[in-house]
């Protein structure tokens, strides 16, 4: 039975294919707002990252694709709400696989878009972490040479969470002349996600509780990890980004790289299952809402965070698998959507904020 925030033997399997984990969006028109009537000054700008997975395109504040999808998968929903609030925004590209995108004809399809970046500004979207935040770093310092950009607000959905913080330190080191001013992470599994622990043997099968649509994701994510051609899903377990055995992981190595950035984390927590293993549940389908809260995350790699917490799944793949909503995704959620606004229209006082607002100890 499925209710609003319960998850209880719905008895149905839900096919989980490698593509939905990125999330979808259904097409969405244009805003009808132009940048160029926005307050943001050019060289500020907003980028979009989307995740494991993801078919996406590159956009600019202008220019998007015409024909289905403005943003491709995950993103087009972030931009069009973005857009209309008067924010200067840009996509990247990912795909799955190497080279370049142009367009796309699977669900969430995309086509007529904007100039294919090269392969090496585009995320292959099933690479390990810091691979794709090098393409993102990449990415980031094209919009500087070629619009201008000087300073930007990263918005990433699921993995793109981490090809972001990855692309942040790597900004860094290399004395990039672009300086991100904050980092929204939208369902980002900072401590793992269940469904790679569980296919890793980390967390017990039986912690799915017997239910058909954790059971699925967890099959189609042991597939793709014991493929030998995907490394992403590896990195999506807890043991890597936070160690195993007294040896630091990958978050640990992150440490200074978030320093003076406020960041804001958004979990969604709709699927539910009573007395349920803690490590697996309340999840949005794919991260459990620990994961996405960074509770064991310290402040020396966190500085500074708040945390929001929606009674949503994933992505809108999810929801329309489940017979939920489009809006209980938190891709299309109007409140994510418009909280993310509110955030970012608060950067510059961010940091002089209590920190751990909303967030768990």
């Amino acid at each position: 039975m499925v209710s609003a925030r319960t998850f209880i033997g719905s008895g149905a399997a839900i096919a989980v294919a490698v593509g939905a984990l990125s999330g979808c969006t259904s097409s969405s028109p244009e805003p009808s707002a132009s940048p160029s009537g926005s307050s943001q000054a050019n060289s500020q700008a907003v980028v979009v990252v989307s995740g494991f997975a993801a078919q996406s395109p590159f956009t600019t504040p202008t220019e998007a694709c015409k024909s289905g999808d403005a943003a491709g998968l995950s993103d087009t929903g972030f931009r069009t709400s973005l857009l209309a609030a008067g924010y200067q925004v840009y996509t990247s590209p990912a795909q799955v696989g190497p080279g370049q995108i142009s367009s796309f004809d699977g669900q969430g399809a995309f086509d007529d878009c904007p100039t294919a970046l090269p392969e090496s500004m585009t995320v292959n979207a099933l690479d390990p972490i810091d691979e794709g935040g090098e393409r993102l770093r990449n990415f980031v310092n094209y919009l500087n040479t070629e619009y201008g950009v000087t300073s930007v607000d990263l918005v990433a959905h699921s993995m793109g969470g981490l090809f972001s913080r990855s692309a942040i330190k790597a900004l860094k080191d290399s004395g990039s002349s672009v300086t991100v001013r904050s980092l929204t992470t939208v369902g980002t599994p900072w401590e793992g996600s269940f469904a790679e622990d569980i296919a890793a043997g980390a967390i017990p099968e039986s912690a799915c509780g017997g239910e058909a649509s954790c059971e699925e994701t967890v099959k189609q994510v042991k597939e793709v990890s014991t493929s030998g051609q995907v490394k992403a899903p590896e990195q999506l377990s807890a043991a890597f980004l936070d160690g195993e055995n007294g040896k630091p992981g990958w978050n640990q190595a992150q440490e200074g790289a978030l320093t003076g950035i406020p960041v804001t984390l958004f979990a969604g927590n709709l699927l539910t299952l009573k007395d349920g293993n803690p490590q697996v549940w309340p999840n949005d389908g794919l991260a459990q809402e620990s994961s996405a809260l960074a509770p064991g995350v310290s402040d020396a790699v966190l500085p500074h965070r708040q945390c929001f917490v929606r009674p949503d799944v994933h992505s809108a793949f999810f929801s329309e698998a489940l017979g939920f909503k489009k809006e209980q995704a938190l891709t299309y959620d109007p409140v994510v959507l418009n909280q993310i606004n509110e955030v970012l229209a608060d950067v510059d006082t961010a940091l002089s904020q209590p920190n751990r607002v909303g967030c768990p100890s």
